[in-house]
């Protein structure tokens, strides 16, 4: 071979040598961002999935159609900006509302009507499931400024779903399918006009989550019915208007309600009902009810029963965790006719004793307060009378998970302080 040809050999061999080392460099490029999607204006019929990031303006009601589902991915933003509507979201398939820690899921409002006058929502209906919506998953997913009054016009009404009647304020989440699962967990339910949720059938884990700022003049945090098997655990409930958890067997759905609650947290409950129905833990109409380890701070009652129409007998009551900063308040969680004893629990008679320790929270609060500062802290400070407080050799439903949209979701271990936080 000649000189000349052997050099372009060797020029089309660096060549290529280039070409290669450029595309190899082109991987290594980032490439073009991701600008997460805005939608003006939706209403009627939704399905498929909201994108990362995204924000979804609802200008109107809005529906999830039968057999098919919504999966809202993290940090949407689903923005409810039409104030005569007042929208309502319609769950006649499944929805999966999946935030993160870093990123939750929001359904709001502009912030330009979070006002205090709108303290407690109004500015839209709720999330409220058909009949065959058989999974419900609400995780790491922030709800607030809602509970509008239905009317003749609403999605709601017109489909016979909740109270199926126009005057009502909507809850947070609505769900009734005895077949069906429903899962909250890691989410904040803030500034609504009526209940969190109203459960009347279903697998049900409620865990992890914080409410506050709910309820006007009624409203229970969570509200269960018969058809119901709940884990209900390791919530902070701050001043709801009723009770934190008020748990029934109306209705008469087969299967009876059997709620596990342990290691709640609930502080100033029902202070700001009209009527004496207000407290703490509300039990009736033959639930089961087994209750352990939750740490009632300043509530208007104790666990409190109907005593006409009482629970089942099978409900075991233990490890309850009593506070109350004033005497009024400590004399209303002593046991009664109405007031149940349980076993193993811190009660004193006088008021002041057992302070929780709270890390962050002034027990001198006014008991009717609804305003919620988020730099409150409900972790347990060292030396709490709550440490230790807690039983953990019971069984809860859902130990093995609940299997939704492929993912399983279990109730948490119970933990042996009374209260939904530990120390940090």
């Amino acid at each position: 071979m000649n000189n000349l040809k052997m050099k372009n050999l060797f020029v089309i061999a660096s060549l290529a040598i280039f070409a290669l080392a450029g595309c190899s460099d082109d991987k290594n490029e980032p490439g073009p961002e991701v600008v997460p999607p805005v939608e003006e204006s939706v209403s009627g019929e939704v399905s498929g999935t909201w994108t990362k990031g995204g924000t979804y303006k609802v200008t109107g009601h809005i529906q999830i159609p039968e057999g098919k589902s919504l999966t809202i991915e993290e940090g949407v933003t689903v923005l409810f900006s039409d104030s005569v509507v007042k929208p309502e979201v319609v769950v006649k398939g499944n929805l999966y509302s999946l935030g993160t820690s870093e990123a939750p899921v929001k359904f709001t409002v502009p912030d330009a009507w979070k006002t205090v006058a709108n303290q407690f929502g109004n500015l839209w209906g709720g999330l409220i499931a058909g009949p065959n919506c058989t999974e419900f998953v609400l995780s790491h997913t922030i709800l607030e400024y809602g509970g509008a009054v239905t009317t003749e016009e609403s999605p709601s009404v017109k489909a016979g779903l909740y109270k199926a009647e126009a005057g009502e304020h909507v809850p947070v989440a609505y769900f009734l399918n005895i077949a069906g699962k429903f899962i909250v967990v890691n989410s904040i339910i803030r500034n609504f006009n009526e209940d969190g949720f109203y459960i009347e059938g279903g697998k049900v884990i409620i865990a992890n989550n914080m409410f506050y700022t709910t309820g006007v003049s009624g409203g229970d945090a969570i509200n269960i019915k018969s058809g119901v098997q709940a884990d209900v655990a390791f919530n902070v409930i701050y001043s709801p208007n009723t009770n934190a958890l008020k748990l029934s067997n109306s209705g008469e759905r087969s299967p009876q309600a059997y709620v596990v609650g342990y290691n709640n947290t609930i502080i100033n409950a029902g202070w700001r009902r009209p009527t004496t129905k207000g407290g703490s833990i509300w039990l009736e109409a033959r639930v089961r009810a087994d209750l352990y380890n939750n740490l009632l701070a300043n509530d208007r009652f104790g666990i409190k029963r109907n005593a006409g129409d009482a629970e089942d007998d099978r409900s075991v009551i233990s490890n309850t965790f009593y506070y109350g900063a004033d005497q009024t308040t400590t004399d209303q969680f002593q046991p009664s006719a109405e007031i149940v004893k349980g076993v193993n629990d811190l009660l004193s008679a006088k008021a002041g004793e057992n302070d929780p320790k709270f890390v962050n929270y002034p027990l001198t609060t006014a008991t009717n307060n609804a305003a919620f500062d988020t730099k409150w802290d409900f972790h347990l400070q060292a030396g709490s009378p709550a440490i230790g407080r807690g039983k953990t050799d019971f069984t809860r439903l859902y130990a093995d998970g609940l299997v939704v949209n492929g993912v399983t979701y279990k109730s948490p271990a119970p933990a042996n302080y009374a209260g939904a936080l530990g120390t940090k």
